[in-house]
């Protein structure tokens, strides 16, 4: 009887197969045999076998570990990209580190850095990391970027264009000739899209878009979002995301805002909370935790060769969720005397 703890060679012993194929069933199980793989793991379940994430390196020079860097994982969107993304990573074998950069340049820099020494590649949810900093990390390790493009690196984004399209449509049909876009980050891909989207969207179907911000994409960011607003009235607003929106409502609710008897109000994002705000929000549906998951897939493909191709970019279809905070054009609502407050609610 022995304490050892079991190696590789015990695992192929146990599985009936060479070492090496034990190994790329760990390190690379779509090159073995879906039979073999499972087979492979039973008899490590059975022995106790646990990989070593950087011993398997030292052959092969790969860890079989890639970087999730993202701007805050408290932030709902977030999440819902880190779960799909960490299930894809899991599925095929690989560790996943997450990198909480804050959100801003410098420390976005560094999260990038730290990452090159310990990973074999990076998919990156950071909307404000700067460009040269992308590109140098691009230049040493395979990188994937979500709901972020940029000339030349490959990403996964939501179709922002269809999505705002809908919404616009949809307003019209409502009756708003004049749309409120509620601005977010100003150096955020998805705002600057998110405008032009509405742009082109406002032409075709005769809306009229002007637009406040920016805001943080927070539901504080828009509760003061809501008192620039309350000075320039309107029938309806479309937020940079939800937590925008959910803010929007919460303020102008709590000042005797009808939503959306006097102001509808859509959000960007689908996150979990909007369907819990009152009134439900309405808003264009990303699918979040698909674009983590095909990010983690579409890099684990480009790091062994079989695509995409690194200018690749992939769009992600959006739908348009229907819920309370739209509604009919009525009246707008009257802006505040002068000297009136926006209550806060906290």
């Amino acid at each position: 009887m022995t304490n050892r703890a079991p190696t590789i060679y015990d695992v192929a012993r146990l599985a009936g197969v060479a070492a090496s194929t034990v190994s790329r069933a760990f390190s690379r199980p779509g090159r073995v045999a879906t039979g073999t793989v499972d087979r492979i793991k039973a008899a490590a379940t059975e022995l106790g076998y646990r990989t070593n994430a950087m011993a398997r390196a030292l052959p092969t020079g790969r860890t079989s570990m890639i970087a999730l860097i993202v701007t805050d994982v408290t932030d709902p969107e977030t999440a819902e990209l880190l779960r799909g993304a960490q299930e894809a990573a899991g599925e095929a074998g690989w560790t996943t580190v997450v990198a909480d950069a804050q959100d801003d340049g410098p420390s976005q820099r560094e999260a990038l850095e730290r990452a090159l020494s310990s990973v074999d590649g990076a998919v990156v949810a950071a909307p404000h990391a700067p460009d040269e900093a992308l590109r140098e990390l691009a230049a040493h390790r395979p990188v994937m970027l979500l709901d972020r493009r940029l000339t030349g690196l490959p990403s996964v984004v939501p179709d922002i264009q269809d999505g705002m399209r809908r919404t616009v449509a949809h307003l019209a049909g409502l009756g708003h000739g004049l749309v409120t876009y509620v601005a977010g980050p100003a150096d955020a891909w998805a705002d600057g899209m998110r405008r032009r989207a509405l742009r082109q969207a406002g032409c075709e179907f005769g809306v009229q878009s002007r637009r406040i911000g920016p805001f943080p994409p927070t539901v504080a960011g828009g509760m003061t979002a809501a008192g620039e607003l309350l000075h320039r009235p309107t029938t309806a607003v479309i937020a940079y995301d939800d937590l925008i929106a959910i803010g929007l409502i919460r303020a102008l609710t709590a000042r005797g805002i009808q939503v959306p008897g006097e102001v509808s109000v859509v959000g960007f994002g689908n996150v979990a909370a909007a369907a819990l705000i009152s009134p439900g929000l309405t808003t264009v549906g990303s699918p979040l935790r698909e674009m983590g998951a095909m990010g983690v897939r579409n890099l684990l493909a480009l790091l062994d060769d079989a695509g995409p191709r690194p200018a690749d970019q992939v769009s992600l279809p959006t739908r348009l969720v229907l819920r309370g905070s739209t509604a009919a054009r009525r009246r707008p609502f009257t802006a505040p005397a002068r000297g009136g407050t926006l209550i806060a609610v906290r």
